[in-house]
């Protein structure tokens, strides 16, 4: 089996002035200073993005972004791009996360054009998939996921997917609700996911490629989620927003 590095992102939504952003990475840094064996990121809002990028810098701690835009610049107001985000030494672009379809109308061809537009620009992605409650009570959680897939690599490369891509999946009815999926339906969907990947790219490619699970992920559930050999990660919202809780999770128990 392939050894997948494993991967913990903390997204921070809207959440986080310069302030608690310092007060914030000083105690989250020393807290995983001694981290060698996972990668460890952290998806600020745009406003703290230069101060993190100033703590982070002698540090092992990946940037992320929350979004990217498609191209370099433009009249796209309130937009980002990939040469803005790069100028800061951000390495990672959170693309197609559920609240910006829900609120912002993204959809697979816009996702599309941002994971283009982020490989393009020198960005690495976390790609974001997953069903809503209603569509995994109406028994549509593969259709979903495999059209998120589908459409968000459309015309991506094999060689693209391997370096630069991470995939999450967070199934919608458990992001910030407090609610979870069982290690096994999370498991079962990961393994849909290789399967999908596999289909369009070959057999065994999904074995190279990185895929985290987000959705209320916690310091009490984070340990169950990576012992198992499908899950290399977790893309973490409320609970990264506590520098003790984060400093937990990203410290995982290995099996």
């Amino acid at each position: 089996m392939i050894k997948r590095t494993p991967f913990i992102v903390g997204n921070w939504k809207m959440n986080k002035t310069r302030a608690q952003t310092i007060e914030f990475l000083n105690k989250f840094i020393k807290g995983v200073e001694h981290v060698t064996s996972k990668e460890i990121g952290v998806a600020p809002a745009f406003t703290s993005l230069v101060t993190a990028s100033d703590l982070l810098k002698n540090t092992k701690i990946k940037l992320c972004s929350q979004n990217v835009h498609w191209d370099e610049s433009g009249q796209y107001t309130g937009e980002i791009s990939s040469l803005m985000l790069k100028d800061y030494d951000v390495e990672y672009a959170i693309i197609g996360h559920s609240e910006r379809r829900k609120f912002f109308g993204e959809t697979n061809e816009s996702v599309n054009k941002r994971v283009k537009g982020a490989i393009k620009g020198g960005l690495k992605i976390i790609l974001c998939v997953g069903e809503t409650k209603e569509e995994r009570e109406a028994g549509n959680t593969e259709n979903i996921v495999k059209n998120h897939l589908i459409g968000g690599f459309k015309d991506i490369s094999v060689n693209e997917l391997l370096k630069d891509v991470t995939i999450a999946y967070e199934p919608v009815w458990a992001i910030g609700t407090g609610l979870n999926a069982t290690v096994e339906q999370a498991v079962e969907v990961h393994r849909f996911i290789r399967t999908t990947i596999d289909s369009i790219y070959g057999v065994g490619t999904s074995q190279k490629v990185r895929i985290l699970y987000g959705g209320s992920v916690k310091p009490d559930n984070i340990d169950g989620f990576m012992a198992t050999d499908d899950i290399d990660g977790a893309l973490v919202g409320g609970a990264s927003l506590d520098a003790e809780s984060f400093i937990r999770i990203a410290n995982f128990k290995e099996a």
